[in-house]
This record gives C-alpha cells, sequence and structure tokens, in this order.
C-alpha cells in the first residue's frame, strides 16, 4: 500500500527521523478496498525523487481488512501487526521489526490486527 500524496516536504538528501514521532496526514483509501471494519489510512512523504519514480516516507493504518494492487516498495514495520496475503504466493505475517519487499502488480489483502505504521520505499 502506498500513499496517493506525492507532495514531500523540503528536506536534504541525507537526513534521520525518528519514525514513530512524525506527524502523520489523513490519506486516501478507496472506499472499494475496504473489506470489513474502518481502517484509516495516514502517511507522510519524507523524500520524492525529482521525477516521481522513487517516493520515500511513513505510512500506517488502523485495524480492519483492505485490498490492494502494490507497487515495488521495500518497508520496515515500526508497529503494529498485520497478516498480508498476496495472491498467488506468500501470507505474510507482518509485526515490528518485519522487513517486507512487494513486487509491483502484487494483489494483497491486508488484515490489519493492530495499527500497524511502516518506514518505505517505493519505486514506479
Amino acid at each position: 500500500m502506498s500513499t496517493s500524496d506525492h507532495s514531500a516536504v523540503p528536506v536534504p538528501a541525507s537526513f534521520a527521523v525518528t519514525v514513530a514521532d512524525v506527524e502523520l496526514e489523513p490519506d486516501d483509501l478507496d472506499p472499494g478496498q475496504i473489506v470489513s471494519g474502518d481502517p484509516v489510512v495516514t502517511g507522510k512523504v519524507l523524500w520524492e525523487s525529482p521525477d516521481g519514480k522513487q517516493v520515500r516516507g511513513i505510512w500506517q493504518i488502523t485495524p480492519g481488512v483492505v485490498t490492494d494492487v502494490e507497487a515495488n516498495e521495500l518497508f520496515v514495520v515500526i508497529g503494529g501487526r498485520a497478516t498480508v496475503v498476496v495472491e498467488g504466493g506468500a501470507t505474510l505475517e507482518l509485526g515490528p521489526g518485519s522487513a517486507c519487499v512487494l513486487r509491483e502488480g502484487d494483489k494483497t489483502v491486508w488484515t490489519v490486527h493492530e495499527t500497524l505504521r511502516k518506514a518505505y520505499h517505493i519505486s514506479y
């Protein structure tokens, strides 16, 4: 899952943040993606390449079940727990410290058990 807002804050090429302390902003979640519950998505783009093909940021989702079609993404879970089922592939159990790679076009179902926050890098 990725944030749809690609408006990055101006930051130098090298920087550090405390992921748990980054203030997140509301992010859109298509109601058609919600399978159950009332999940809420927030996020913050920290950096975006000039051509828009790489994005780094923080993303969070509250409990519920949602579907998604993924981008090429590497992320590390900072807090929370979720089970991600990749159609035709693996079932991924995610928790704090989990590193995950999703491929562009992966169709997924996310069951978020506890509010999940991740730091991500997406390549389009």
